[in-house]
C-alpha cells in the first residue's frame, strides 16, 4: 500500500469514529461552551499550592499511551503542555472505552485533581472527559514536526501547534507593538486612522496595487503609505499624531518584503529631523529593552548594540568611505554620470549627480551598516517631500536608521513650502513619464493642505516587520508574520 493510499485511510478511520461518536450520542460539535479553571503553565508553578486540588483544563491531544487499563495524554493548552493521567474506575467504563475513538488532534476538555507521578512528572487525575472537537487532519509526526518551510507558512495553524516557538515568536511581536504604542502614548502621540483606498497613490515612490470602485466607476490603489494624510492632520492642528497599519506595494518578495506590511508612521509639529533622530533610537532601544530586556542582541550570528547615541554619517561620506569617491570635488551631473558609469552602475535617462550619489549608496554602502546607523543629508531629487538643507540645497534634512544593513526607518524635516513642494511634485510626474513606476504623482490637495500652513515638523515611519524581525532573531519577513503573502498551489 502507498504512503498516500495508507494516509487515505488513516483519514478515513478518524471519520469513521466521529460516524461512532454521532450514533452515541456524543457528537463533539455539538458542545458549544467549556470553562477551564486553569492553564497548563498555572498548574506546574503553582504546584504546591494546587497539590490534590481539582481543576479543569482543555486543550488539543498531542500524544497518548496506554498501558491496560491506565492511559496517559499529553494535553497543549495556549501556555505549554501537561500530562492527562486517565484510570479505567475513575472515569468509568464507558468514557474509559470511548478513548478508543480518540486521536492526536482532537480538542478536549478534563476535570480532575492535580498530583505527581512516581516518576515525578506533574499531571491531572482525570474524573472527567468531554471531547470538543474531532480533528480529521493528522497533525506532523511528533518527532519532526512541520519542518517544510513552505506549508508552515501556508498551514500557520498547524505551525503555531506542532512548533511552540513559533507562537513565542508572535506572542513577542505584539509586546514590540503594545511597547511602541506605549513609548508614544505617553509621549502625548494620538493614535489615529487614515484611508486605506486612495485616489492618488503618494506618500512615497512605490508600485501600487490598483483596485476599482464600481459605484463610482473609478481607479483607486491600496495605500504605498499613510504621510500625506497625517500630514494634513498637522495642518488641521494636531501636533503629534501616529498611525500604524497595514501598507501595500505591488513590488518584489524577498526575506526583507512582503506585498502587505506593516508601518508606523508619526509627526510631530514644531520638530525637525534632529529631534526625531533621537525620538527613533529611543523609541527602539526602549523597545528592546521593555520586550528582551537588554540593549544588546544577536540576530543571525551578528552581535548589535542599539545603545543611543546611533552613529550618523551624511550619504556623501558613506560613499567616500566605502567607495572612495569625493562628491565634494564633483559638481556637474556629467562628472557624477562618469564615475557611475565606472562603478558599474545602470545609467537611466534623466540621471543626475544627487542619483548617482544615491545609486552608489544603495550599491555599494549599504552592506556596511550592521550596527544602528543614522544615513544622513539625501539628495533632493530622491527626497520630495524632505525639506532642503539651507547650507546645501542639494541635499534634504532627512535621515535613513540602517541595522543589519537593512533600512529600518525614513525619516525627514517635511517639506513645508508649497512652491518648492509643487516643483517636486512636477519633476516626478517627468520621471514617471521617463518609465519610473514608482515616481511620485501629483497630489493638488496635498499642495492645497500646505497652502493653508504646514508648521515646522518631523516626521518618520519605521518597518515594523524588519524590527520585529532583529528583536526576534528571525531570518524572514514571513517569520513574522502571521499570513505571509503565498503564490496559490496549483490545484
Amino acid at each position: 500500500m502507498s504512503e498516500i493510499e495508507n494516509m487515505n485511510e488513516m483519514l478515513l478511520m478518524r471519520r469513521e469514529k466521529l460516524s461512532e461518536l454521532i450514533n452515541n450520542g456524543k457528537n463533539p460539535y455539538l458542545v458549544e461552551k467549556f470553562e477551564y479553571t486553569h492553564h497548563s503553565i498555572d498548574i506546574k508553578d503553582r504546584f504546591e499550592e494546587l497539590d490534590g486540588q481539582k481543576v479543569t483544563i482543555a486543550g488539543r491531544i498531542m500524544s497518548r499511551r496506554g498501558h491496560g487499563k491506565v492511559s496517559f495524554v499529553d494535553l497543549q493548552d495556549s501556555q505549554g503542555k501537561i500530562q492527562i493521567f486517565i484510570k479505567f474506575n475513575l472515569i468509568g467504563e464507558e468514557a474509559y472505552n470511548e478513548l478508543a475513538l480518540y486521536d492526536i488532534g482532537d480538542i478536549i476538555g478534563v476535570s480532575g485533581d492535580v498530583f505527581k507521578t512516581k516518576a515525578g512528572e506533574i499531571s491531572v487525575r482525570a474524573e472527567k472527559i468531554l471531547l470538543m472537537s474531532k480533528s480529521l487532519q493528522i497533525l506532523p509526526e511528533k518527532f519532526h514536526g512541520l519542518k517544510d518551510q513552505d506549508l508552515r507558512y501556508r498551514q500557520r495553524y498547524v505551525d503555531l501547534i506542532v512548533n511552540p516557538e513559533v507562537k513565542e515568536t508572535f506572542i513577542l511581536r505584539t509586546k514590540i507593538i503594545k511597547a511602541i504604542r506605549e513609548y508614544l502614548d505617553e509621549r502625548d502621540f494620538l493614535e489615529v486612522e487614515t484611508p486605506i483606498l486612495n485616489t492618488i497613490a503618494g506618500g512615497a515612490n512605490a508600485r501600487p496595487f490598483i483596485t476599482h470602485h464600481n459605484t463610482l466607476d473609478l481607479d483607486m490603489y491600496l495605500r504605498i503609505a499613510n504621510e500625506l494624510y497625517l500630514k494634513r492632520l498637522i495642518v488641521g492642528g494636531f501636533e503629534k499624531v501616529y498611525e500604524m497599519g497595514r501598507m501595500f506595494r505591488n513590488e518584489g518578495m524577498s526575506p526583507k518584503h512582503n506585498p502587505e506590511y506593516t508601518m508606523i508612521e508619526l509627526y510631530q509639529a514644531y520638530a525637525d529631523y534632529e529631534d526625531i533622530m533621537e525620538l527613533t533610537e529611543n523609541l527602539v532601544s526602549y523597545v528592546a529593552e521593555k520586550t528582551l530586556g537588554t540593549l544588546k542582541i544577536n540576530y543571525q550570528g551578528r552581535d548589535i548594540d542599539l545603545t543611543p547615541p546611533w552613529r550618523r554619517l551624511d550619504m556623501a561620506d558613506a560613499v567616500k568611505e566605502y567607495v572612495g569617491v569625493d562628491f565634494s570635488t564633483i559638481d556637474t551631473d556629467e562628472e557624477a554620470i562618469a564615475i557611475g558609469k565606472a562603478k558599474g552602475l545602470e545609467i537611466k535617462e534623466g540621471m543626475t549627480r544627487g542619483h548617482i550619489i544615491n545609486e552608489l549608496f544603495e550599491e555599494f554602502c549599504e552592506a556596511h551598516l550592521i550596527q544602528p546607523t543614522f544615513i544622513t543629508g539625501h539628495p533632493v531629487e530622491v527626497s520630495p517631500l524632505a525639506k532642503r538643507n539651507p547650507e546645501d540645497p542639494r541635499k534634504t534634512n532627512r535621515f535613513e536608521a540602517f541595522i543589519n544593513t537593512w533600512e529600518l526607518a525614513n525619516a525627514f524635516s517635511e517639506l513645508n513650502d508649497p512652491i518648492d513642494q509643487r516643483g517636486r511634485f512636477e519633476d516626478q510626474v517627468k520621471q514617471k513619464d521617463l518609465g519610473d513606476d514608482e515616481a511620485h504623482p501629483m497630489d493638488d490637495d496635498f499642495i492645497n493642505a500646505i497652502e493653508v500652513g504646514l508648521p515646522p515638523t518631523g516626521g518618520l515611519g519605521i518597518g515594523i516587520d524588519r524590527l520585529v524581525m532583529i528583536l526576534t532573531n528571525q531570518p524572514s519577513i514571513r517569520d513574522v508574520l502571521l499570513f505571509p503573502t503565498m503564490k496559490p498551489l496549483d490545484d
